[in-house]
């Protein structure tokens, strides 16, 4: 456990994804074609290409980010930010704006559940997509393992068992931290982003997400958790 990294040297995150049509007969022909190559591997034998395309969210090369949502600790209050909308690359360029002026690769870290498999490349991979250079924070080629400052509350869990994966849910059920999924969930962003057209919503529930990930890390380290009136949201969701 990484129990000499204070908290407000952090930037907690997380991302929402959709898939980068509403529906596969919107794919180009290649597009749809290389899909029908890369979904033959998570199908069933009873599914089409085309039935699954929701799950084209997970892949940055059929995907896009609809919300990033980062989390800060200072002094005992969390401050949690949102850059979400239609525009992929203003939310990137935003995130990008972010994490230069509030953070240096030699002593600042990002942390997010399942981040080093999810959040920190698919980030990365959809800037160069956009045509953004990469900040120092995620430009990890060539750096040795401990010159990456990435921490993943997942990775932290596991203790070095890479078995099984847990989820966010489930560990904060176990260590009695309050999340309330009073709205919706990760299967339901899909359809509320293309059919409700709703990244305020989005927004809203990726920020609990980030508040999950803060209260997880602090349990790690046997600290109490963040009060409700301690956390506040730096987002306008009323504009």
């Amino acid at each position: 456990m990484s129990y000499t990294i204070k908290e407000e040297d952090i930037l907690f995150l997380d991302i929402e994804t959709v898939s980068q049509y509403p529906d596969f007969d919107e794919l180009s022909d290649n597009m749809k074609a290389l899909w029908e190559r890369k979904s033959k591997y998570i199908k069933k034998e009873d599914q089409t290409s085309a039935e699954i395309y929701g799950k084209a969210a997970i892949y940055a090369e059929f995907g896009k980010i609809v919300c990033i949502s980062a989390g800060f600790v200072s002094k005992g209050i969390l401050r949690v930010k949102s850059f979400f909308g239609n525009d992929e690359k203003i939310i990137l360029s935003e995130f990008k704006e972010l994490l230069q002026k509030s953070f240096s690769i030699h002593d600042k870290y990002l942390c997010a559940h399942n981040g080093k498999e999810f959040d920190f490349p698919y980030i990365a991979r959809r800037m160069l997509v956009n045509s953004i250079n990469l900040p120092v924070a995620l430009d990890i080629a060539g750096k040795k393992p401990w010159e990456i400052k990435h921490l993943d509350t997942l990775e932290l869990w596991r203790f070095g068992d890479y078995k099984n994966y847990t989820s966010l849910s489930l560990l904060t059920e176990i260590f009695g931290i309050p999340t309330p999924k009073d709205d919706i969930d990760g299967s339901m962003v899909g359809e509320v982003y293309w059919k409700e057209k709703n990244t305020e919503r989005i927004a809203k529930y990726c920020e609990k997400d980030v508040v999950a990930i803060v209260q997880l890390y602090r349990k790690y380290k046997c600290k109490e958790l963040i009060g409700e009136n301690n956390i506040i949201s730096l987002t306008n969701f009323d504009t």
